[in-house]
């Protein structure tokens, strides 16, 4: 099966005149072909691993999926290599009896980049669809402290990103009595895959929507996530970095909270700010 990591030797040159060959370690990068029922339906280049929560996060955030129960089967289908092995890059889900089929025009025309999870879309409509959950009814508060302790947390448990200082990672923070559980992490060379994959184990382990939820991601927070954490009904999608402006405008029409610069020390809070609480504050 194709590794998440691959070893490379590199040359390494410094501005002393030093010059030093190495063995470096990279993240795996292969493209993935998912279909559905058989049909082929999209093309995305990932880090291998997890590639069935990737393929049911992503379905569920085109909205081809309502819960798990609309899935009956997922698998590997034969695929051969260059080398003549096996490449597992090929993922089929089998919907339930009854369920129905994807629309065509959801169809990618060409493959999804890591950097990108909506290129090659039919149409710009396709790409923004209402989310199915309601994220004003959710009324969780979350102290200002609580939300800059996530990404310490989530950095702890990127083992790929140690290895290789390539991938982005997102981890899902679930309500406990006690405050917020690191439920997942999931990393990938695509921040939307990676979301993806949270999002697909969510479906599998939890269920939707997810009530309370906080969504930490370690790079920016693009238009692509706000949608796909929307979806999964999370009303929290905190970032490293920055927020693009339609992601704002997006977060700020389902009514999910947007943080981003979220640094440890300091955050800024772009919508919903009532979630966001300081001692003090009510």
């Amino acid at each position: 099966m194709a590794r998440v990591t691959q070893r490379r030797r590199v040359m390494r040159l410094s501005v002393d005149g030093a010059v030093r060959e190495r063995a470096d370690v990279l993240a795996g990068e292969e493209p993935l072909e998912v279909r559905v029922d058989g049909r082929a339906l999209s093309v995305t280049m990932r880090t291998p691993g997890d590639d069935f929560d990737l393929v049911v996060g992503f379905l569920y955030g085109e909205g081809m999926l309502a819960g798990w129960a609309d899935v009956a089967q997922i698998d590997y289908r034969s695929g051969i290599g260059a080398d003549g092995l096996r490449d597992y890059n090929v993922v089929d889900l089998r919907l339930a009896e009854g369920v129905a089929p994807p629309d065509p025009s959801l169809e990618r025309h060409v493959y999804t980049s890591s950097s990108c999870g909506v290129c090659g879309t039919a149409s710009i409509d396709a790409v923004r669809r209402e989310g199915v959950h309601d994220l004003g009814v959710d009324p969780t508060t979350y102290p200002v402290a609580q939300l800059l302790s996530l990404p310490d947390r989530l950095r702890e448990r990127q083992l790929v990103f140690d290895r290789t200082g390539g991938v982005h990672a997102a981890g899902l923070f679930l309500p406990t009595e006690g405050g917020l559980d690191l439920a997942c992490v999931r990393e990938d060379v695509g921040r939307h895959n990676a979301v993806d994959k949270v999002v697909g184990w969510a479906l599998r382990e939890h269920g939707m929507p997810l009530r309370g939820a906080v969504l930490q991601v370690s790079g920016r927070a693009s238009f692509e996530l706000v949608q796909k954490a929307a979806m999964a009904g999370v009303p929290v999608l905190s970032a490293v970095s920055a927020p693009s402006s339609l992601a704002a405008q997006l977060a700020e029409e389902v009514g999910m909270t947007l943080v981003g610069f979220n640094r440890g020390s300091s955050l800024n809070v772009y919508t919903g700010r009532y979630r966001v609480v300081q001692d003090g504050e009510a």
